[in-house]
């Protein structure tokens, strides 16, 4: 049973935080060198140009580093790491083989907030910013990764140095509790069994926990990832949060509180149920449920999630689940791209790629096809037969692509709908006029004769 969580304060900043034009002007210069790779390519190569980037991997070309260094009296190494940093933080989006200026650069100058979400951006990405050890398993590292903001959260509780020695207690009972909750444990011989002795039975012995490795150099490696992105200072065997860490560490708190505080109480629920619950709520209050639930997962296994409902059979949560990517927004963008190939989801993704793109919400549908546009409309109209009432079926003839009701009913018979039928004798039955609902029900009757 879904129960309403009760609400609790947000936690308040830090004793001592700067102001946010401060901790703007501290981004800004922490990403100054990112951005005038930014600037440079923006100038230099023009938005959408393809000669930036070789490999579909958003790596720069050995002629454009090249270049980029003689322009700005760089390395390439350091031109190459710059854009990196300014990919991570969004000043540069990467498309496949080519590159253009994000959102946050064409703000930089003149939005306080875009810079802040740009280096909180760079800051969520830290494991990505700097080399993880080589001679380390993936899953050890993963398991690091996942335990760092509760060390991270110390940090910001601690307001002050602390020892790394302590940290690295702090961060091995962390990695010791995923593992119990993921039921990681070996078995090692019952100390009772009598030396020698051959039970009757196979005996599995007493349950212990998985040893955590030594995690002294993965803390080492996080804490240098951390600071090589500004969020703390790593020396003297001591860890501090700088302001801006300190800053970003309460902002992610509060965002936990806001997602505990989930306004519909759909904080616990996959995204199914989650977008059901948000069916019969307002635009915004939709948004809000959606914003709370993203802060509770990582945003790659909540796209994943919004994903495969969309793939269902209800066209409802077809339509909330590309809300619901649309507040997700840059992050999804790939996975959005990997969907349009697929019919049942290609209109939904090329209107979200439309928008992200910058087009107007009301001209976007100019990038469908007729097709593609008349199929949207009964899957729209599947929607509303399903969950809607009889006037909003009729009110959705008008937002019909064709001109005309037997143009529309041509052309629904032959795209292809799996609830075509279903649709035209909803239809059918609530339009008020004989005439126009007789039409409607012989189209049904053709589509589902298969004439």
């Amino acid at each position: 049973m879904n129960q309403r969580r009760s609400r609790r304060p947000a936690p308040r900043p830090p004793e001592g935080t700067p102001a946010p034009a401060e901790l703007a002007r501290m981004a800004r210069s922490r990403l100054a060198d990112a951005a005038r790779v930014a600037h440079w390519a923006d100038a230099a190569l023009g938005p959408g140009s393809d000669g930036a980037t070789d490999d579909g991997k958003a790596t720069l070309s050995e002629s454009t580093a090249e270049r980029a260094a003689a322009d700005l009296g760089l390395t390439a190494a350091q031109v190459r790491a710059d854009w990196d940093t300014a990919r991570l933080a969004g000043l540069v989006e990467v498309h496949g083989d080519s590159a253009r200026p994000g959102w946050r650069l064409r703000a930089w100058d003149r939005d306080d907030s875009a810079v802040l979400r740009g280096w909180v951006a760079l800051f969520d990405a830290w494991s990505l910013a700097h080399p993880e050890p080589a001679d380390h398993e993936p899953a050890a590292v993963a398991e690091v990764v996942s335990a760092m903001p509760q060390v991270l959260s110390f940090l910001q509780l601690s307001a002050g140095p602390v020892p790394v020695e302590q940290l690295l207690d702090l961060l091995q009972q962390r990695v010791t509790e995923l593992r119990t909750e993921r039921c990681e444990i070996s078995y090692a011989p019952d100390p009772e069994l009598v030396a020698g002795a051959a039970p009757a039975a196979p005996a599995l012995g007493t349950p212990q926990a998985e040893p955590v490795p030594d995690l002294a150099p993965l803390l080492d490696w996080a804490l240098h990832a951390l600071a090589s992105v500004g969020a703390l200072t790593d020396g003297d065997g001591q860890a501090t949060l700088t302001p801006l860490g300190s800053w970003a560490v309460w902002v992610k708190l509060e965002q936990i509180c806001v997602a505990a505080q989930s306004p519909a109480g759909n904080i616990e629920q996959g995204a199914e149920d989650m977008l059901r619950g948000c069916a019969q709520l307002r635009p915004n209050a939709a948004r809000a449920e959606y914003r709370a639930w993203l802060a509770a997962r990582p945003v790659g296994s909540a796209v994943t999630q919004l994903i495969d409902a969309a793939r269902g059979e209800d066209a409802l949560l077809r339509g909330l689940a590309f809300e619901a990517l649309r507040v997700v927004g840059a992050p999804a963008e790939a996975d959005v791209h990997g969907v349009v190939e697929e019919s049942t989801l290609r209109p939904y993704a090329l209107l979200w790629l439309a928008e992200h793109d910058g087009a107007d919400p009301e001209d976007a549908h100019e990038v469908l096809t007729r097709q593609e546009a008349t199929w949207l409309w009964v899957d729209t109209a599947a929607a509303v037969a399903d969950h809607g009432e009889a006037p909003m079926l009729v009110r959705h003839l008008e937002s019909a692509v064709q001109a005309t009701v037997p143009q529309l009913l041509d052309e629904v018979r032959a795209v292809g709908h799996p609830r075509t039928v279903q649709v035209l004798v909803a239809l059918a039955a609530a339009h008020p006029d004989p005439a126009l609902a007789k039409a409607v029900r012989r189209a049904a009757f053709q589509v589902h004769t298969g004439g």
